[in-house]
């Protein structure tokens, strides 16, 4: 099988601490919180701006690696079903996908609202939400 290896750009700074209690999705009640970036990534950050929506891929490294079927939302009077029609943070490949605003940047942090991904998740990448004109991007 091939594996490959993916390195950390930077990781989330949040008041967010126990993944049990923090919101299912960031509209749920997420607080801001921060991305901290690596030195060697602060080039990337060029063009982005407070206001823009981006996509903020994350490593899962307290989600469960040997899940297929869960209950959705973990709720338990749900039919189980492939881990792969969910969001849930458990599977073989735990990436997070976080829909956020840029609230504000301050030099490598970048201050987002409605992440709900907790304090010290790696981040993997980062990408812009296309609009109408993706020419520009």
């Amino acid at each position: 099988m091939l594996r490959f290896e993916i390195t950390p750009i930077g990781s989330v700074e949040s008041p967010l601490t126990d993944p049990a209690s923090a919101p299912k999705q960031g509209d749920e009640g997420a607080p801001d919180a921060w991305l901290a970036f690596e030195p060697s990534a602060l080039e990337g950050l060029d063009g982005i701006r407070a206001g823009d929506e981006i996509i903020v891929i994350t490593w899962l490294d307290r989600a469960r690696r040997d899940v297929l079927r869960v209950h959705p939302r973990g709720d338990v009077s749900r039919a189980q079903r492939g881990v792969f029609s969910t969001r849930s943070p458990h599977r073989p490949n735990p990436l997070g996908l976080h829909r956020v605003v840029i609230a504000s940047i301050d030099g490598a942090r970048v201050r987002v609202r409605n992440l709900e991904a907790v304090d010290g998740t790696p981040i993997v990448d980062v990408k812009p939400v296309l609009t109408q004109n993706i020419s520009e991007r």
